[in-house]
């Protein structure tokens, strides 16, 4: 595909150069021309230095027939004006990156759409959500529902102690004879792999499992985790995630502290907060948390911003006995060793935000993209099609990519573990998780 990327920033630079390692020509657009230095030095792409909202430039970019035009800039406003002149020019389709949920209402995305922008991406909203999936969810380091929540990805840390710790797979699979539930992939010493029956479970080791609500609630039980009821969040930093998180949260959690230094942005958003106690100070200064009963709150979420801050505070909260620790890691270099050090879970706003526009350099079978935090690995849903590949026989015998594996399969009002012996039906909804470079090979098999 022809892809036009514009704006450099974090989102925008992660995004060229993903796509970019997938075999899609990409076109960078930004203002700075040292952003696309950098950029240039690690993707093979083209770069052009100046305004997206400018006519020469997304000539210059040969915007005319473009399969993808992307707007991921700071300013919202450029962004739009961006997208809309992208699509009058003659983009295929276009995307447009907003930073405020009034975008989003119904009426307002109708109005934008009615202008040429099919979609809108709100990053900080994306993660917020994802943050508020993972709080109830003691343990879970990762949580994914597809087929609206018929089937869940959830990955788990193993410790000591835990009853599947030296047990092969296939031995794994006898303790869940009432349940279907799949090890699709684990992550070890920060390579993931596809397991056979026969590899066994080591401590340390971080399990991607697909299975439906009940697979999932048997494995908590059996690894001693649970259902954690939240009713009092620390959130610290009150940036555009953190501040979206506080506000989605209002009315659901009993207490709510916010955190936040800066007094600009404290008097900013002071007006905006209803349910949310505000509390003007440096969250680096552990006495102050304690003083405000971090230890007795029941999740501690750091969106700060600096990756290094939201590691060092985590694991103040930690060590305070905090059940449920989130922290907002966007060094990507700094993700395993953040989950190596007691925090639970780790959101990275630049994959979550490529994840959900990657999804429209697929084709029209592909639902749903995930890629895992601090992985080579996604997960991918497909809709079955007519004649499709993967139908013409069970899947042992279609020579289905080795580095890949069919997880779950929603077949009408059945959910169902896929083994060597499935035969695939077109309609089928089927959730595959694939590992390293292999997305492309899979989705033939689906097309």
């Amino acid at each position: 595909m022809r892809i036009i990327v514009a704006g450099i920033g974090e989102v925008g630079r992660h995004l060229a150069s993903m796509l970019a390692s997938s075999y899609h020509a990409i076109v960078a657009i930004d203002p700075k021309q040292e952003k696309l230095d950098a950029l240039a030095e690690e993707a093979d792409l083209v770069t052009i230095a100046g305004s997206a909202t400018s006519f020469a430039v997304l000539q210059e970019a040969r915007v005319e027939g473009v399969d993808l035009f992307v707007a991921v800039a700071s300013q919202e406003e450029t962004n739009i004006i961006a997208a809309i002149m992208a699509k009058k020019l003659g983009a295929k389709r276009v995307v447009a990156r907003v930073d405020s949920n009034e975008y989003l209402k119904q009426g307002n995305t109708d109005l934008l759409r009615s202008l040429g922008i099919d979609s809108l991406i709100y990053p900080e909203k994306l993660a917020s959500q994802v943050i508020i999936g993972l709080l109830g969810e003691a343990g879970t380091m990762e949580l994914v529902e597809f087929s609206h929540g018929k089937l869940s990805l959830a990955s788990y840390k193993l410790e000591e102690g835990m009853q599947v710790v030296g047990l092969t797979l296939r031995q794994v699979d006898r303790l869940f004879d009432e349940v279907e539930l799949l090890i699709a992939a684990v992550t070890r010493e920060g390579e993931t792999l596809i397991p056979k029956g026969n590899d066994t479970l080591q401590r340390g080791d971080i399990i991607h499992l697909i299975s439906t609500q009940k697979g999932i609630n048997c494995w908590r039980k059996l690894i001693g985790t649970s259902v954690l009821q939240v009713n009092t969040l620390f959130v610290l930093g009150a940036s555009r995630m953190g501040l979206r998180t506080c506000l989605d949260l209002e009315g659901k959690v009993k207490t709510i502290k916010l955190f936040e230094n800066d007094r600009e942005k404290c008097e900013q958003i002071a007006p905006l907060l209803h349910d949310t106690l505000l509390i003007r100070g440096d969250g680096r200064n552990t006495n102050l948390l304690l003083e405000e009963g971090l230890e007795g709150a029941d999740a501690f979420v750091a969106v700060t911003g600096s990756s290094e801050t939201n590691i060092l505070t985590c694991l103040a909260a930690w060590r305070a006995g905090v059940r449920r620790i989130i922290a907002e890691v966007e060094n990507l270099d700094y993700i395993a060793m953040a989950e190596s050090m007691g925090i639970d879970s780790v959101v990275n706003k630049k994959l979550i935000t490529a994840s959900r526009i990657f999804r429209y350099t697929m084709g029209s079978d592909v639902s749903s993209v995930h890629y895992l935090t601090g992985s080579d690995a996604e997960v991918m849903e497909f809709v079955v099609q007519p004649h499709a590949p993967v139908t013409r026989g069970r899947l042992k015998d279609i020579n289905f990519p080795r580095q890949a594996i069919v997880g779950g399969v929603v077949r009408g009002d059945s959910t169902f573990i896929a083994k060597g012996d499935t035969q695939i039906v077109p309609g089928d909804r089927v959730v595959v998780f694939a590992v390293g470079e292999v997305s492309k090979k899979v989705e033939r098999f689906f097309g």
